[in-house]
């Protein structure tokens, strides 16, 4: 007969099953392995493009997808969007990226508890964009320091803005003729002049509108406009006392309806006396907001200023005072053209760069949707102010 089944003895059998019990354990459970990832578990984020590049003022999408353990697409993921650098680049709730300043920054994707990267290199302005230069305060005939901004203006191209008092002492038709032309005089051409309060030291500024005729706009009003590239510019007369500009005026009003009448995504405006101003010869200038009003509330993004015999940069902000990095106006005080430089005073709120020692000249470039800006020192000097900034 066939020999029975051989069994294990009972101290074998307790053998094999301490074993199996050990190895239960070693695998996390006996019957209850741990699950791999469902198909809607993020197991990775990716954000396309890995690398972008754009220019200061300038926007890039980007895109992030959440993927499973399969590489496959997982839905109904919400991604909260960063960047390691706002000053470089600032990023909305949709991926879209503006560029800020010159510079490399990260920008960040986050759903279902991964992230993912781009790389984001912010570059500046294209020689295309259009370039404004200025100052204010430039010549008289026995100063050599608007010959020395002059020169500047021969290597520098574009259009050039004359900030108002540009002919010492009283803007007469000979000062202008003997002392601003042999200078900056060179660059008529191509110059869109504002009028000071050493103009109307002759009766009704008669000099200026002599000398530069249609180019300074209707005779006597000292307010107009232009565009450059894709901005749209505006020259006002702050000589409040012969040409008003309180609220209701018709200057204030003529501004409001220029304003609202242009198509361009970025304005500037210029005039000769500084609304804010830390310098010890004139400070504030309170006359002078209704205009920066009329331009804070139609979105304007720069305003360039004389009078003041120094240089002075002012952060955005509102016609008050209160900074407003979001809408505010930024101010340029470029008294540096000629005229003996003045002094610097306890710094006024807002004022970020100052200096009342260096001649020199404010470049601008214009890109579609922000803007550049450099102080050009004369020559032998080395101070120097540059940045970005971005149209609201």
């Amino acid at each position: 007969s066939l020999n029975p089944p051989h069994r294990p003895s009972r101290c074998a059998r307790c053998f094999l099953l301490a074993i199996a019990t050990t190895a239960c354990l070693l695998t996390n459970g006996c019957g209850d392995a741990t699950e791999p990832p469902g198909p809607g578990t993020v197991s990775k984020v990716t954000v396309t493009p890995s690398t972008a590049s754009v220019q200061s003022g300038g926007t890039a999408q980007l895109t992030a997808k959440a993927l499973n353990v399969r590489n496959e697409p997982v839905s109904g993921v919400t991604f909260a969007w960063s960047t390691a650098d706002p000053i470089v680049a600032t990023v909305s709730s949709s991926g879209l990226v503006t560029g800020g300043a010159t510079g490399l920054t990260t920008i960040s994707a986050t759903g279902g508890g991964k992230s993912d990267g781009a790389i984001v290199t912010v570059t500046g302005f294209p020689p295309s964009s259009a370039v404004l230069i200025a100052a204010g305060d430039i010549a008289q005939c026995n100063s050599v320091n608007d010959e020395a901004t002059a020169l500047l203006l021969d290597a520098l191209p574009g259009t050039v803005a004359a900030l108002g008092d540009n002919a010492y002492e009283d803007g007469s038709i000979i000062e202008y003729t003997d002392c601003y032309g042999p200078s900056w005089g060179r660059h008529k051409g191509r110059t869109k002049p504002s009028v000071g309060n050493h103009e109307y030291q002759t009766p009704g500024a008669a000099g200026y509108w002599a000398y530069w005729g249609a180019a300074a706009g209707a005779q006597g009003k000292g307010y107009y406009s232009y565009d450059l590239g894709a901005w749209h510019i505006v020259v006002l007369n702050s000589n409040c006392s012969k040409v008003s500009c309180a609220a209701g005026s018709t200057q204030e009003q003529w501004l409001r309806a220029d304003l609202a009448a242009s198509l361009n995504m970025c304005t500037l405006a210029y005039w000769h006396h500084p609304r804010f101003n830390s310098g010890t010869s004139h400070g504030n200038n309170s006359a002078v907001q209704p205009l920066w009003q009329a331009l804070y509330d139609a979105g304007a993004e720069v305003i360039l200023n004389g009078h003041e015999h120094l240089y002075e940069r002012f952060g955005p902000q509102t016609p008050t005072g209160a900074a407003d990095a979001a809408g505010g106006i930024r101010q340029f005080t470029v008294g540096t053209g000629g005229r003996a430089l003045s002094s610097m005073g306890a710094a006024k709120p807002n004022s970020e760069v100052r200096q009342d020692g260096v001649h020199g000249v404010l470049e601008l470039r214009l890109g579609v949707s922000g803007y550049e800006w450099k102080f050009v020192p004369v020559a032998g000097q080395t101070f120097t102010d540059a940045g970005t900034g971005y149209c609201h």
